[in-house]
């Protein structure tokens, strides 16, 4: 549960120049592409001979995000590494990102140098200059806007919608653990609505937490397959479910799909909470969402090459169409999968 800062400034002691000027203070730039940012009417990027990427995210106070339970520090660098993510998907590389941001007057300044202070967290560590962006006000809540622009060598861009039949299906890390730590958050939460006197259960959640509130892309898993000298033949982010990524695949490429549940790589954390709230672990990687891990496919003649490299499980086959989108059960069954993962516009 979020607390107030000691000391309290309003938004209008500055004025909207006066807040860009303080948000985005002593910014350097460390991309030879990035040849101006802050400052000018537009941003300037110099992206000779490359494809560049581009990324964009709306995240709304009370649909996207819930300032309950979400620190405003883990705020800026989640929506950041969210869009950071998407470049990365695209087997390229994020150079730059633009912040947009409209605020209601129940925010102190304070509080908008801790969401900021997030966001340049993330650039730090992922060597993304933030360029621009512009700020306005709001009658109610937080809305948060993130653009991030990448390159990708021509040879080296991957898509949703190229996938062959045959191909291997791969996975980054572990999946469903996102989820159950939201699911956590949201028990907590309603808790301490209950109770305003308790305190949160969290001990022993650290993992899960971490994976709801401060994810990180996988551009290590990038890096390890241009090594191995192996490129996707597609790849997604794991933003909204695997579930919902794959039929993405399977619809792009005009292709089925037979994942194996046995081979879905799912942390004890996570199976252990899957248990708590009644719910099949499979079923939380499935249709959790957030965990921005790496769902990719590769032809059969780079499975040793693969296979040995950490991180990575190869969880079933890309199929012809008419055999559609399928989990493997444990038991031999075969469960249509069905996109029930994070969307927004549902109501």
């Amino acid at each position: 549960m979020n607390i107030e800062p000691a000391s309290r400034h309003e938004l209008s002691e500055l004025g909207e120049f006066g807040l860009i000027d303080l948000l985005t203070k002593d910014i350097t730039l460390a991309n030879k592409s990035s040849l101006v940012g802050v400052g000018d009417d537009a941003a300037v990027i110099d992206n000779k001979g490359k494809l560049t990427l581009v990324s964009t995210d709306l995240l709304v106070e009370g649909v996207h995000f819930d300032l309950t339970y979400t620190p405003l520090k883990h705020l800026g660098y989640k929506a950041a590494v969210a869009n950071i993510s998407d470049i990365v998907a695209m087997n390229g590389v994020a150079r730059q990102l633009l912040v947009g941001l409209s605020v209601s007057s129940r925010f102190p300044v304070e509080a908008l140098e801790e969401l900021y202070g997030g966001i340049r967290q993330a650039c730090k560590v992922y060597h993304v200059d933030l360029v621009g962006g512009d700020t306005t006000s709001s009658v109610k809540g937080l809305f948060l806007s993130i653009t991030v622009i990448g390159e990708v060598e021509p040879a080296d861009v991957t898509y949703r919608n190229t996938a062959r039949e045959n191909d291997l299906i791969c996975v980054s890390g572990d999946l469903g653990a996102a989820y159950m730590g939201l699911l956590l958050l949201e028990r907590e939460k309603a808790a301490f609505q209950g109770d305003p006197n308790m305190q949160p259960d969290l001990e022993g959640y650290d993992y899960i937490l971490e994976r709801q509130l401060k994810p990180e892309p996988r551009t290590d898993i990038v890096r390890l397959l241009k090594e191995a000298h192996v490129k996707p033949t597609a790849m997604i982010d794991i933003s909204d479910g695997l579930g919902s990524e794959i039929l993405h695949i399977c619809k792009g490429s005009k292709l089925g799909c037979r994942i194996y549940e046995e081979k879905i790589p799912i942390d004890p954390t996570t199976i252990s909470m899957a248990e708590v709230f009644g719910i099949g672990p499979w079923t939380a990687a499935l249709n959790g969402g957030e965990d921005y891990e790496l769902l990719f496919t590769i032809g059969q003649t780079d499975f040793e090459k693969v296979r040995s490299i950490p991180g990575i499980s190869i969880i079933g086959h890309m199929t012809d169409l008419a055999q559609g989108a399928h989990l493997v059960a444990s038991d031999g069954a075969l469960v249509e999968i069905t996109a029930q993962g994070w969307n927004a516009l549902r109501k």
